[in-house]
């Protein structure tokens, strides 16, 4: 009795099921794609048609014109696996993450929950690079470490340069690590004491408190050690305020979830 033929659909999931998403895989350079990716023959896999396919931001460190700068035709190549989509049967890979080696172990024994201590090594509006201890050097940025804005401090700032400056050591939590970015994710917030959790006025109550920022639609006034409640401009009736002013309020709404304070002024 004739044994039924595979199901192709389900060797596609089997084959995509042996490529999970952070897994090391090698293989040949079979060819380019028009949008400058580089089609990857992964080694075990069918000959008949190239499975990986890395996308040309993921393929190196270098700046490069084209991908055959980098990689040529029948070159061996070792990279991570970013995703694989069951309907087209591609493995997406990162050859950038596996690239710098040194760089990848470190990032791979990093764990999320560490504490880790650097140096400030570049301010940014969009968050800070840290050079953190025991790090390799970084093939392109000025420290594997990096903070995004709101994980800086508990208050709200105008500018990251209002938190830290270049040069200034601190201390953070590990939020996770990103191979295919280069960079360890830290928190400074994690360390810090959360001013919500010491916020001991309660709705109804009245406070005084500095106006830390006038903006179009109100002020902001701060309520606790860094908690901040907003004054709307309806209820200013017009009076000019100015930042540093204090100001006598009460406590209208107390948001937890949302972390907001709705504030209207006592006098």
């Amino acid at each position: 009795m004739t044994e039924p033929a595979p199901d192709p659909l389900e060797r596609l999931r089997e084959r995509l099921a042996a490529c999970p998403d952070g897994e090391v895989r090698t293989g040949t350079v079979a060819g380019f794609g028009e949008r400058g990716d580089v089609l990857v023959q992964l080694d075990g896999d069918d000959p008949s048609a190239p499975t990986g396919c890395i996308p040309r931001h993921l393929l190196s460190w270098a700046v490069f014109e084209d991908p055959s700068e980098v990689v040529s035709l029948g070159q061996r190549i070792t990279a991570e696996v970013f995703g694989a989509n069951e309907r087209s049967g591609q493995v997406t890979l990162s050859a950038k993450a596996c690239e710098d080696e040194a760089l990848y172990r470190y990032l791979r024994r990093t764990r999320r929950g560490d504490v880790v201590t650097g140096t400030v090594a570049a301010v940014h509006n969009f968050g800070v690079f840290v050079r953190l201890d025991g790090e390799p050097a970084h093939p392109a940025y000025p420290g594997t470490g990096f903070v995004r804005l709101p994980e800086l401090t508990w208050s709200r700032i105008d500018h990251p340069e209002d938190v830290v400056r270049p040069g200034q050591r601190v201390t953070g939590e590990v939020l996770g690590t990103d191979t295919h970015q280069g960079e360890v994710v830290v928190s400074l917030r994690a360390l810090q004491e959360d001013p919500w959790d010491g916020l001991a006025a309660g709705t109804g109550e009245v406070v005084t408190g500095p106006v830390t920022k006038v903006i179009p639609f109100g002020v902001f006034v701060r309520v606790g050690e860094a908690a901040e409640g907003l004054v709307h401009e309806s209820d200013l009736d017009g009076r000019a305020v100015r930042e540093g002013q204090e100001l006598m309020v009460t406590i209208v709404e107390i948001d937890r979830v949302l972390r907001r304070i709705r504030l209207a002024p006592a006098e």
